[in-house]
């Protein structure tokens, strides 16, 4: 990484993604500067006020407004910071968008999708390219996402597929939504199921493009299960905490990759749980959270 590193969070004004600006603020240094962003500009500032007046913090730290929904928001703030900086050095990907299984799934599909795999897509296609030699661009993802936890038929969709295969078949996943198609295609009736895969898939899209290039000079893109963490928007669709972590406990396992001094090929385009890569066709669908969402 370069002499001046920058860093840039979404989904950072509460949660695990302030605690990840936290532990970027304490582990980088004076040069550098760490973006935190979200869609609220009150908060963002209240949570950037924060973290650059914690005690452990070394750099910089400035808040932005970001809509990670929004394509071109997303890639006018990545063409300011390579004009101002020539690039990024780290980008943890974490916004997201509550549902609850008091509403229905189609109910609440659009704008959970809009942020959750529009946002990972807006982050890969324009972050990806000013990543900086020896950068990390981490997507906050699920061990939901493995293949495994979908129904057979559904697999050929995602299977090498590019990312704009992976769009594709996510509009498509949408429209049988409210066509009410999508059970009888073989979508499971919880919308984060296919949403964490389709997001481990477009992590693999553009990984599997560039791996031999990022490998060379030491650049780690990968999606990242941070475990189960204890916050209101877990709460409903689990009934067992006593594992969970708190956010602080869970960034700990994305900043270890941050700051690796070296990278292992093996997490490389994959999902990586606590060190541990998760394997891509692994898993099995849960009957479980369908039957929740159907009680919902």
């Amino acid at each position: 990484m370069t002499a001046q590193r920058i860093a840039l969070v979404t989904g950072a004004n509460q949660g695990l993604g302030f605690a990840l600006a936290e532990g970027l603020a304490a582990g980088l240094g004076p040069e550098d500067l760490v973006l935190l962003t979200g869609r609220d500009e009150r908060r963002v500032a209240d949570a950037a006020a924060l973290v650059a007046n914690a005690p452990g913090t070394k750099s910089r730290v400035e808040g932005r407004v970001l809509d990670v929904s929004d394509a071109d928001a997303v890639a006018r703030m990545a063409a300011e910071l390579e004009r101002a900086y020539g690039g990024v050095d780290i980008v943890l990907s974490n916004a997201s968008a509550r549902i609850t299984p008091d509403r229905s799934q189609a109910e609440q599909a659009d704008a959970f999708v809009a942020v959750a795999n529009g946002g990972t897509h807006a982050i890969l296609r324009s972050f990806g390219p000013v990543l900086r030699p020896g950068g990390r661009l981490l997507v906050v993802a699920s061990s939901l996402g493995m293949l495994g936890r979908l129904d057979p038929r559904l697999h050929h969709l995602f299977e090498g597929a590019t990312l704009d295969r992976v769009e594709q078949v996510v509009e498509a996943w949408l429209k049988a939504i409210h066509d009410g198609t999508a059970e009888s295609l073989g979508w499971p009736a919880w919308i984060n199921v296919p949403s964490k895969v389709a997001q481990v898939a477009a992590v693999r899209a553009v990984a599997a493009q560039r791996r031999e290039r990022d490998l060379t000079d030491g650049t780690l893109i990968a999606a990242v299960c941070p475990g189960l963490i204890d916050t209101a928007a877990s709460r409903p669709w689990f009934d067992d905490f006593s594992q969970a972590q708190t956010p602080e406990q869970a960034a700990r396992a994305l900043l270890d990759l941050v700051f690796a001094k070296e990278i292992d090929p093996k997490q490389y385009g994959e999902l990586v749980r606590f060190g541990q890569v998760m394997p891509w066709t692994g898993g099995a669908p849960s009957e479980y959270q369908d039957e929740l969402v159907k009680r919902g």
